[in-house]
């Protein structure tokens, strides 16, 4: 490649042909992977030599070619799956007994809830109430509370981020 650099055209026409076998090889193992067509191999070569010829000048001829021909490749080849909407699909069904079943819900009793809740400012713990355990809309609490659906959200949001910090801290504590 630095021969071809100084403009050596048949130096530049011998590192072509010496490292398309190389880049082919790691197409095709990458399109196996991926579960992309053996069909893309050939484009994904002819996009990284056309790349190689056009970005010569980046190379730093004080670093090996080697991994810089691979990140080539790399990008490459992700340019040509993503362009042709290439995606791995796995139905849920093959995996689903394979997925540990996860339980969110916190061990809390009525009195753990009210003992949180005297946590927050007046007017959160009223929204907190309302939408969390009393189930209203964002709209009928706002309306009630005379405030914009907006403030609402943000009120509540704030609030349940203080009642998880004082829950995690107390979780902790036990």
């Amino acid at each position: 490649m630095r021969e071809a650099m100084a403009g050596n055209a048949a130096a530049y026409r011998r590192f072509l042909v010496s490292v398309a076998p190389h880049i082919r090889a790691v197409a095709r193992s990458r399109c196996r992977t991926l579960g992309a067509s053996e069909n893309e191999v050939e484009d994904i070569v002819q996009e990284v030599l056309l790349s190689i010829h056009l970005k010569q000048a980046t190379w730093d001829d004080t670093r090996p070619v080697g991994p810089w021909v691979a990140a080539i490749t790399r990008n490459k080849l992700i340019d040509i799956l993503r362009r042709r909407g290439h995606y791995v699909s796995v139905p849920i069904e093959d995996i689903i007994d394979t997925l540990p079943a996860e339980n969110y819900a916190p061990d809390l009793t009525g009195r753990d809830v009210d003992t949180l809740l005297e946590h927050l400012r007046l007017q959160q713990r009223e929204i907190v109430r309302s939408i969390s355990i009393n189930g209203d809309s964002i709209r009928a609490t706002a309306r009630r509370l005379q405030m914009t659906e907006g403030a609402v959200r943000v009120a509540l949001h704030r609030a349940l981020r203080t009642l998880g910090n004082l829950y995690r801290g107390q979780a902790r504590e036990d």
